[in-house]
């Protein structure tokens, strides 16, 4: 066991040492924290995370009630309930983790560019990898379009309204070795147009309790095991697993059946053996009696040559409990009876949506994701 410090540091070369640290047993565990958070959520993610010192650009500072752990790295992640859920991670699963990404994606010499958020999963893993491919990567503060479209021979995690900046940018796709696209689902349209512009893309599926991508192209990764619960919930197996919730027993016995890990979403497994992911169980809309999947609508109303970007949710509604709403950052003019003519011709007719919300962005959350809480007000 070993004690757990929050680091509050912007991402450079001292966090990329506590890391190689915090993986090699000679440091603390380490959890991320971004700076600049608002009090009220940092005193909640402290209190939750029961660190044994804080580190921030001014120093170290001790802290009392400190709990150890087994970990190597904690990611803080949100509920539904907004409650922190603290994950950990342990030395071998962070790098069972990179060790697969790095067999599947290949290019052995080629640097790893970090430029999402290392308090996220997603972030961490970029620099485990390059600690592993024994590469220095390339880390900028954030995400910086011109900076990052001039990377040139690196790999690349992104999120969808990354890749859609980089792409409206004009930016080079084929002088990177490859681009994870993970976070967040991505349009067959933005797809398409990557792969026109000769992006190596590999689409990822995964979470903080997974180490972030386990499912590549709906293949998963070498030791990770896919199956579905009998309520279409997807299950996860492997050596890149979460140990636990930090101080959290119940929450974590009740997220384990057996060996596997049941995730909040819905899939279904091609003919093939590939996952398709649905969309979220926390996302079904209940709309006039029925029951619409709201990834499924989103993924329909993405392949309109119109839509650039799209989330569909659920609103509240007198009439029919909850609304199908598709909020749309659409390239070309376009209405509400043009996108429910175009989910009939795929999906029931309930589940064509009631309101087209047409926005120039989509409000995003700090990882990248859309933020869904935010959409489902009108």
């Amino acid at each position: 066991m070993r004690s757990v410090h929050a680091v509050v540091l912007p991402p450079g070369p001292r966090l990329l040492a506590r890391l190689e640290a915090a993986l090699d047993g000679t440091g603390p565990a380490l959890c991320p924290l971004p700076p600049g958070l608002p009090e009220a959520a940092y005193s909640a993610l402290l209190d939750a995370l029961k660190p044994a010192a804080v580190e921030d650009e001014s120093g170290v500072s001790p802290r009392h009630g400190a709990v150890p752990t087994d970990a190597a790295v904690l990611i803080a992640t949100s509920g539904s309930t907004g409650v922190p859920k603290i994950v950990e991670l342990s030395p071998d699963a962070l790098k069972s983790s990179a060790h697969a990404t790095l067999d599947r994606v290949g290019s052995p010499g080629s640097r790893w560019l970090c430029c999402l958020p290392t308090s996220h999963i997603a972030g961490i893993q970029v620099l485990v990898r390059a600690l592993l491919a024994g590469t220095e990567p390339v880390i900028h503060p954030a995400f910086d379009l011109e900076s990052v479209a001039a990377a040139g021979n690196v790999h690349v995690s992104l999120v969808p309204t990354q890749l859609h900046r980089l792409l409206d940018a004009g930016a080079d796709l084929s002088a990177f070795a490859s681009i994870l696209l993970g976070g967040a689902a991505a349009s067959p349209a933005l797809l398409e147009r990557a792969a026109g512009r000769g992006a190596r893309l590999f689409t990822t599926y995964g979470m903080s309790e997974t180490c972030g991508g386990c499912v590549y192209d709906g293949v998963p990764l070498d030791g990770v095991r896919v199956s579905l619960a009998a309520d279409g919930r997807i299950r996860l197996a492997g050596p890149a697993l979460f140990s636990r919730y930090r101080l959290a027993p119940a929450l974590t016995a009740s997220s384990f059946d057996g060996g596997w890990f049941v995730t909040g979403d819905l899939g279904e497994l091609t003919g093939d053996g590939r996952l398709r992911v649905r969309g979220r169980a926390d996302d079904v809309i209940n709309t006039g009696g029925e029951k619409v999947v709201a990834g499924e609508v989103a993924a329909v109303i993405g392949r309109h040559p119109a839509v650039r970007d799209v989330v569909v949710v659920g609103r509240d509604d007198p009439e029919w409990g909850q609304r199908v709403t598709a909020v749309v950052v659409a390239s070309a003019p376009l209405t509400l009876e043009e996108v429910r003519a175009h989910v009939r011709e795929a999906l029931p007719a309930h589940a064509a949506p009631r309101e087209l919300d047409l926005r120039t962005e989509l409000p995003l959350l700090p990882s990248g994701k859309p933020d869904r809480e935010r959409l489902r007000r009108p």
